[in-house]
């Protein structure tokens, strides 16, 4: 999952970077909104953890830039402030979530899988293609019923093909789901990740548009291996 980070203490923002890439997450993390905005505009996320004092301004400002996505990303409010009125008045706005500061990177780590895992079931609960079981609410994978291990980057790039059955992926948007900015990646890292999961998983159940990307399909249709 690549989440974006929104939050202007710097030691802060290191220490919850560093706890979520601990946890095989992917972190982008801006100190103002201005920088918000272009990063959304730079790539694709699955999660917003949005701080509402900011430099240039009201972290609720980015909610409507954020709303207005074709896929929007999962939102997290993270303040100091613990007036009622104030979390009411930022779900209102479009928050999924309200985090207290201070707190304990583990509670957002459970309050950012909790919302991911309501999405998810919500889209798709469980997604079968053929003999294969893809739990999204559990991230859990079965073939034949035999539970399949995965590493968190297979997992990754399997929650975005599968919360989209069907759907042809962009080679950007999937190595979205992988990288930040700081990242170094090889040209050919997301064919290596590809073809893990088509041996895991069957190869019949990925499909490569040539030049234009991937999409999970019922099966029986891929034109190439990655």
């Amino acid at each position: 999952m690549r989440v974006l980070l929104v939050e202007d203490d710097e030691a802060l923002s290191e220490a919850v970077c560093g706890y979520l890439r601990a946890k095989a997450f992917v972190v982008d993390a801006v100190p103002s909104l201005a920088q918000a905005s272009a990063a959304l505009h730079a790539a694709q996320y699955a999660a917003v953890l949005l701080d509402l004092h900011l430099p240039d301004g009201e972290g609720l400002a980015l909610l409507p830039q954020l709303r207005r996505l074709k896929d929007r990303p999962i939102v997290i409010v993270l303040t100091a402030r613990d007036q009622v009125s104030d979390r009411i008045h930022g779900l209102d706005a479009g928050a999924d979530d309200y985090l207290v500061k201070p707190y304990d990177p583990g509670e957002l780590l459970a309050r950012l899988r909790a919302v991911e895992r309501r999405r998810s079931a919500a889209k798709v609960p469980v997604l079968t293609l053929g003999d294969l079981q893809i739990d999204l609410s559990r991230e859990q994978v079965r073939r034949a019923g035999v539970p399949i291990a995965m590493t968190q980057k297979e997992w990754a790039l399997l929650r975005v093909l599968a919360s989209r059955p069907d759907h042809l992926h962009t080679r950007e948007s999937l190595q979205d789901a992988l990288y930040g900015f700081d990242d170094d990646t090889d040209s050919n890292t997301l064919e290596v990740f590809i073809s893990r999961l088509r041996r895991k998983l069957g190869r019949e159940h990925i499909e490569t548009v040539r030049g234009l990307g991937y999409r999970m399909v019922q099966g029986g249709s891929s034109q190439s291996p990655a």
